[in-house]
């Protein structure tokens, strides 16, 4: 029979995942919890990210694999979050990239931010990737 659910039990605080990765330059960065995609982002939440001026920063990490990446915001301040759901345009974004993007405030607490409608506005010289593109290492298929 099933444990029946007392308020301290749906009260209970989602976890905050860290990068677990001690080599890795992005240990200290936090993913909100729960992570806010395009789908699953309100329709208020996202007018009021639209209410909000477009910002400038550089891409500090990107993994496409894991779906997520860090952005520095220009003008100072913690990385800003980026959801692959959240990136506009064909390129996959690398480290070093200038991008403009709107700032969207995470719930519950709408303390943190993420950034959304995210737009690659310089490339880095290297050979950019199209999302189209299979991703590098995978397996191609049978000839």
């Amino acid at each position: 029979m099933a444990e029946p659910k007392t308020p301290e039990k749906l009260s209970a605080k989602p976890p905050v995942f860290h990068h677990q990765n001690s080599h890795s330059p992005n240990a200290s960065l936090q993913l909100p919890s729960p992570i806010i995609t395009r789908r699953t982002r309100t329709a208020s939440t996202s007018a009021r990210a639209l209410e909000n001026p477009m910002v400038t920063g550089v891409v500090k990490s990107f993994s496409r694999t894991k779906g997520h990446g860090f952005i520095t915001p220009q003008a100072g301040g913690e990385d800003v979050f980026c959801h692959v759901s959240d990136i506009e345009g064909e390129y996959v974004p690398m480290p070093g990239d200038e991008v403009k993007y709107r700032l969207c405030a995470i719930p519950p607490k709408y303390e943190k931010h993420q950034a959304v409608h995210v737009q690659i506005s310089n490339l880095t010289p290297e050979v950019h990737h199209k999302w189209e593109e299979p991703i590098f290492g995978s397996s191609s298929p049978a000839k």
